[in-house]
This record gives structure tokens, sequence and C-alpha cells, in this order.
């Protein structure tokens, strides 16, 4: 896997072409997806190894990505952490009793990977027996993973997690801590079970400014990437909403900065000069038609030349509702060979 283009892009060196792969490309887009999880929750999905290693091979089997990644949540070291939650369709993770309070605070506690989340460990390494490109491991940053915690389930405006932050900073950083030891005992058994690549993924970072990410998660993100690096496996830092942030991601740590929709490549390779980038097309332009994806999806692979590494991404998840002909152009265009559907 070491010389795959997907790892070199990791490493920034040359490759003849970006490597691709989609956010979320296992999922309800794929009509085998659907069928697959018929009858299935979501949490039931991901806790099952076969059913897992099914979902993550299907969209490698349909489209030929350059890597995988592996089918699970942001969230599944909730439970094992001390709170019980469930995935609603439609709505994301909800938490039964939210953490707002040092009692609250007090019922979480850290775990063996290998117990609490062992159906991860082993979907992971029956995978690595059946894939030919690397396989990518994740789970969301502290901060997201807070911000579930705190509110319940998604929130627009994560009222209660910054009050929290500002007005109770010492009950903050006491749970930063406990959030980002899970975080990295659980990358690091993805990583030691056989992962290639994790990414970590800040899904609503977005709501912060620079100053506030530096005072109230800068440490505990660096504690994590530096309790990483010496297993030797890249790490992508990936975070949403608010490129400004990206100067303070690259100091925070990582070997590829992921660069969701509203920067272009460009713009953000200025910001963060002389390391990969992960990215970034709208996943709204494959609701589009294929003329359109491939026209746009040229701009970033140009873009992307320029550059110390690329990986071709969409900026966010795909959608559901997304047309299989789009992501067959767009597979395509930045691999520039047909793709069998």
């Amino acid at each position: 896997m070491r010389d795959s283009l997907f790892l070199r892009a990791c490493r920034g060196e040359a490759n003849a072409r970006p490597p691709i792969w989609l956010m979320r490309q296992a999922g309800r887009y794929l009509p085998e997806y659907r069928e697959l999880r018929k009858g299935r929750t979501m949490l039931e999905a991901v806790s099952t190894p076969d059913v897992a290693i099914e979902a993550t091979l299907q969209p490698i089997r349909r489209f030929g990505f350059d890597a995988a990644i592996l089918f699970s949540d942001l969230t599944v070291p909730f439970t094992p952490m001390g709170a019980p939650f469930e995935i609603k369709e439609g709505v994301g993770p909800v938490v039964d009793e939210p953490v707002r309070t040092a009692s609250d605070f007090d019922r979480l506690h850290l775990f063996a990977p290998e117990e609490g989340l062992g159906f991860v460990l082993e979907t992971i390494r029956g995978l690595k027996r059946e894939l030919s490109v690397p396989l990518i491991g994740f789970t969301g940053a502290p901060f997201t993973l807070a911000s579930y915690l705190i509110e319940g389930g998604p929130s627009r405006d994560l009222r209660r997690t910054k009050a929290m932050m500002y007005a109770e900073p010492a009950l903050w950083h006491r749970l930063m801590e406990l959030l980002a030891s899970v975080v990295e005992a659980y990358l690091r058994a993805q990583i030691l079970a056989g992962a290639d690549a994790v990414q970590l993924f800040d899904s609503w970072v977005g709501h912060l400014s620079p100053a506030a990410y530096r005072e109230f998660l800068m440490p505990h993100m660096q504690g994590i990437f530096a309790g990483l690096r010496p297993l030797g496996a890249p790490v992508i830092h990936f975070g949403t909403g608010n490129p400004l942030l990206l100067p303070v991601m690259r100091e925070a740590g990582g070997d590829v900065i992921g660069v969701d929709f509203r920067v272009t490549l460009t713009e953000a390779a200025g910001m963060v000069p002389g390391i990969p980038l992960q990215g970034n097309l709208d996943p709204t332009i494959l609701q589009t038609n294929p003329s359109v994806v491939e026209r746009l999806a040229r701009r970033i692979v140009e873009e992307g030349r320029g550059l110390t590494g690329h990986i071709f991404n969409l900026g966010h998840g795909i959608l559901p509702e997304t047309p299989l002909e789009n992501v067959q152009r767009l597979v395509e265009t930045v691999q520039g060979v047909p793709v069998g559907v």
C-alpha cells in the first residue's frame, strides 16, 4: 500500500494524477447499500462486522476509488464511554442523557477500544484481507463529539456547547481532555488493527473563531496528533464551516489538511503552504449533470497540480440523492479512465 497514489499524496510525493475518494462514499446514494441496510438501524449496521465490511467494499467495487473509508460513525465511542445514544434517521446522533453539568461529566470514563469498540477493529481486520486499496479509519474530533454530548444531538447554533466553553472553562477542559484521550486511543487502535491512514472529522468546528480554537481546543488537538505521530500512519485533519481556521488547524497538527467547499484549493494553499490538501468539490455539484461535474472537477484537478500533494474529495459528505452517473463521471474525470458501474 505504501506506493499507492493515496499514501504518496499524503506524504506530499508527486503523482501522475490525484487519488480520489469521497466522504460518505458508502451510503444511501448506492442502491446496493439501501438493500444492505433494509431492516437494520445505522448502529446495528456499523456494529455488525460482516455488514460494515460489505458497506465499505460496495463503492470500491462500483467505482474503483483509490481509497476506502471505513463504514462507521463519528460517535460510536459514546456508548462505551458512558453516554448511550442512537442514530435517528434524518436527524443524526441523539444522546440519551446529555452532558451539561459536572455530575453529568462524572458518568463518562475512558475505555479500552478492543473491549468497547472491538466490532470496529474486527471490521478493519476483515477489510484488510479484502482490499487492494488503502483503508482510512476515522472518528470525530473532540469539539464535534462534545457538541453532540452537550446539545444531545445536532444543533444549528451550538448554544449550550459554547455556553459551557465560555462560562465553565474548567469543566470544558476536563471534557476536552477526556475526549482527546478517547479519540487518540481509538485512532491508535484503528491503525494497529490495519488502517493505513485515519481522518479526524471536526464537522462543527466552523462555529468557532481562530482565537476560540486556540484557547479552548489547541492543546487537546496537539496532544492527539503528537500521540499518533510515532505510528507513522498519515492523519487527515478535516474541519468545515470557517476557512479562517485553516492556519490554526495546521498548527494543531495533521499530515494532510482537509478543505471544505467554502474556499478554493489555491486560497487554502496560500493559508497553509507546504502541506498536502484534500478536497474540495461542493457535494451539491453532484446533483447537477455529468458535464457540469466534469467541468468543475477539472478545475479542482488543475488547482491541485501545484500543491505539495492533492487528494481529490468533496468539500463535505456525498448527498443521499446523488445520481450514480454523476459520481461515475467524477471518478472518470479524475482518474482519466472509464469506470464500470
